[in-house]
């Protein structure tokens, strides 16, 4: 469905809506991405209002009819969201089942009862990836900062060397790993295999989390010595709790989806016969509909009735975890129509003329217009969903392992050094109670490790693959 409705609108972006030269899409890139720009830092405007002002703005320079704007806009809203949303919404509802239930405390306690002094950090980064792996970045730093706040008190730990690791765990799998938001709109996007850009994902996110966690950590915290701040640690959901759910039945819960969408890349690999009856019901269970909603579905029982949960309180948490979504929605939603509207613009098609002139490779060119967006707008999504509408066209002659990479580059790109024009910076320094100086210092050193180290990875494995 997904691919379908991407190709529709890949066919009907072969003629732009403006015959505007090189020059004047460039000024009109630029005028686009300023006012979204200036909107979101200066008046803050909600990013949804200021990435569909700078659609306008951007077809109105280019010289495109602001009807055929409107259109292009409104296509690639509704084509993103109906790719990318029902995916957010069980997404949602799996964070919350897990929160709600205990299942993320119970990881927590389980994994910090066996580790230890040096292997503390370590065990943030395991803790982070694995929450990580359903949660969007702000609701899994909100679930870890508790969790971060109290193993650095009880155990006179720096809230650097434990902190980092655990913020690097989610930021890894935030911008490089399927199913969140942005890498399942550049796949989208780029027409790339999911279960492949999965695989290859995990394999450039392990070194990536041990070099820009644990190993950090160790310089972030003699930069910035500080201690827990004392402030309230929330209380935990397992605490208002008779029971909850077992480690084995959560972790099993959380990892199947991921298990499921490998599955049928492998499949994928092995058989590699569309017509066979294996492959067809892999190429169903594996899809990321599908996988999701398993995984909710299996998580009422494993989670919601394992911890007591009655049908009103099972019907409650579904319905409770939907509304905080619908800005989340509502911003990829307008990042996709920015980005339609770049392609129909033409913008896509120029970007590739004129890399043909150049001998930078595709990827890091894909790479270098993630960090360009990330830093002027500050959103890891938009910089993500945004780069894949630029570089898309780049993606016509690739492999299917090269087109996930392109992906991954995107998705590299899009973590360059957080700062002010970015949410997260904010959510990191007020919750640990950092200067913007210290903030920078950590959290923005930490974000850019991850950028550097992830592209290289993605560079040096398509020498390989």
């Amino acid at each position: 469905m997904t691919r379908l409705s991407v190709e529709m609108l890949a066919a009907d972006a072969v003629e732009p809506i403006t015959s505007a030269g090189h020059a004047q899409l460039g000024v009109a890139v630029l005028a686009g991405i300023a006012v979204i720009v200036l909107l979101i830092t200066q008046f803050k405007l909600h990013a949804f209002l200021a990435l569909t002002i700078g659609s306008l703005v951007l077809g109105a320079v280019a010289g495109a009819p602001l009807d055929k704007v409107i259109v292009s806009f409104t296509t690639g809203l509704g084509s993103t969201v109906a790719g990318v949303g029902v995916l957010i919404a069980l997404g949602a509802i799996l964070g919350k089942l897990l929160a709600d239930s205990g299942g993320a405390d119970q990881i927590v306690d389980t994994i910090l009862a066996k580790a230890g002094g040096r292997a503390m950090p370590w065990a943030m980064v395991l803790i982070a990836s694995v929450i990580g792996l359903p949660l969007f970045f702000e609701v899994g730093i909100v679930l870890l900062i508790p969790v971060v706040l109290m193993v650095a008190r009880r155990g006179n730990y720096s809230l650097m060397r434990i902190g980092i690791p655990a913020l690097a765990g989610l930021s890894v799998m935030h911008g490089l790993i399927p199913p969140h938001p942005g890498p399942l709109v550049a796949i989208d996007a780029v027409k790339a295999n999911l279960g492949v850009t999965l695989a290859l994902g995990v394999l450039v996110a392990i070194p990536t989390v041990i070099i820009a966690g644990p190993v950090f950590s160790r310089y972030a915290a003699r930069w910035v010595d500080v201690p827990a701040p004392d402030r309230m640690i929330p209380s935990r959901a397992s605490e208002e709790l008779d029971k909850r759910p077992g480690f084995g039945a959560t972790l099993a819960t959380m990892l199947l989806p991921v298990v499921l969408m490998l599955s049928k890349a492998l499949v994928d690999i092995v058989v590699d016969d569309p017509a066979h009856k294996v492959q067809r019901v892999f190429d169903v269970v594996g899809s990321p509909l599908i996988a999701l909603l398993a995984a909710v579905i299996v998580g009422m029982f494993t989670l919601g009735r394992a911890a007591g949960f009655t049908k009103d309180r099972l019907s409650t948490t579904v319905e409770k975890s939907l509304a905080p979504i619908a800005g989340i929605l509502l911003i990829v939603g307008a990042g996709g129509g920015f980005k339609q509207t770049l392609i129909d613009c033409g913008v896509g098609q120029m970007v590739l003329d004129i890399s043909k002139d150049w001998s930078i490779p595709a990827l890091l060119l894909a790479w270098l217009i993630a960090v360009a967006i990330r830093l002027a707008t500050g959103s890891a999504t938009v910089a993500t969903i945004s780069a894949a509408g630029l570089v898309a066209p780049l993606a016509a002659d690739m492999s299917t392992a090269h087109t996930s990479l392109l992906v991954l580059a995107i998705g590299a790109g899009s973590l360059f050094f957080s700062h002010v024009n970015d949410a997260g910076f904010w959510l990191v320094k007020e919750y640990f109670g950092l200067s913007v100086g210290q903030t920078v210092k950590t959290w923005s050193v930490m974000e850019t490790i991850i950028s550097v180290v992830a592209g290289g990875l993605v560079l040096l494995l398509s020498l390989v693959i």
